[in-house]
């Protein structure tokens, strides 16, 4: 057991205000664990800098010196938050026997770590975090989150309540993991797709420590329509059925309208034929916009780019380090 390897994922963007606490809390989340004998002491943390123009990178190789503990991975240029975590994980894959993800601002409870690593032991190839309530949100970002949820599973994806990117990833399942391509990578419903045997802890969700939230409503936004338009097709088919609804309606309308006509009731309305060509138009207008969704995903998918360059790696070379240094 004490010989378990683990890295702890830290995807981070312009976080220098929040980094030396982050990094305190989870050198004593290693350091406490080892003692117990839950993982090796050789453990570290691996922070993703994701482009930041702040001192983000400096900080992250100042620590990697001061202590074996951490080490870091610089990405050439901003790639979103989902592409860092994934350069992490798959960095971290073939060096530990299981990886966490968690993020920067210590909104999630490290202390929860021990937890992840109980489960894990005990045979969980995934472990969720899942927050027990969502106080420290704003009313929209609660009510927000809530009708996603409930969205998705509507559509048949399946997705965990209150789970975002705190989770514990046993090497068998990031092998499986990482056979995962596409280029509109959704990883929360990735994840439940592996069908391991799983568990769930539950922590109590912190205020942010320091800086600022990097998630504003537009790009929580987008985050909500990739993960809709990556794992299920029932927006183009409720466009669907909306038009073959609207066929049926348009069918009868016309036979409301003939019938008028021959009773000698017809009367010609200007605003009616407006707010026909008003609806309709809208109509189609979102409709032709969904196709385009997934037209534009197929786009990306098509063009096999990678989704991520790595500019420096600590990571590698602390390891190879401490190879040579272990043979002499």
């Amino acid at each position: 057991m004490f010989g378990t390897i683990l890295t702890i994922v830290v995807p981070c963007f312009n976080e220098e205000e929040v980094l030396p606490e982050t990094n305190r809390r989870l050198r004593k989340v290693l350091s406490d664990a080892a003692q117990e004998y839950l993982i090796s002491d050789t453990s570290q943390i691996l922070y993703v800098d994701d482009g930041s123009s702040d001192r983000t990178w400096d900080l992250i190789s100042q620590f990697s010196e001061e202590s074996r503990q951490v080490s870091g991975l610089k990405l050439s240029r901003n790639f979103g938050h989902q592409q860092a975590l994934i350069a992490g994980m798959e960095t971290a894959r073939l060096k530990s026997d299981c990886v966490i993800t968690i993020d920067a601002d210590l909104q999630d409870d490290v202390r929860a770590i021990r937890e992840f690593l109980i489960k894990y032991h005990e045979g969980c190839d995934v472990v969720y975090g899942v927050r027990r309530k969502r106080e420290t949100d704003t009313f929209f970002k609660r009510n927000s989150a809530l009708a996603f949820y409930k969205i998705m599973d509507k559509l048949g994806v399946r997705l965990i309540p209150n789970h975002a990117d705190f989770r514990l990833l046993s090497r068998r399942a990031l092998d499986e993991f990482v056979k995962y391509q596409e280029e509109n990578v959704f990883i929360r419903g990735i994840i439940p797709e592996l069908g391991f045997k799983s568990a769930k802890v539950y922590y109590d969700r912190l205020e942010r420590y320091a800086g600022r939230s990097k998630y504003p409503l537009k790009k929580m936004i987008q985050f909500a329509l990739d993960g809709l338009t990556s794992f299920t097709i029932t927006p183009i088919r409720m466009v669907t059925y909306l038009g073959a609804t609207f066929v049926v309606i348009a069918i009868l309308m016309i036979g409301y309208t003939l019938i008028q006509h021959f009773i000698g009731r017809a009367v010609t309305g200007w605003s009616s034929i407006i707010l026909s060509i008003w609806l309709i138009g809208g109509i189609q207008l979102t409709a032709i916009g969904v196709i385009g969704e997934y037209i534009g995903k197929i786009f990306k998918e098509t063009k096999h780019r990678p989704r991520y360059t790595i500019e420096e790696n600590l990571f590698l070379y602390e390891r190879q380090a401490r190879r040579v240094h272990a043979g002499k």
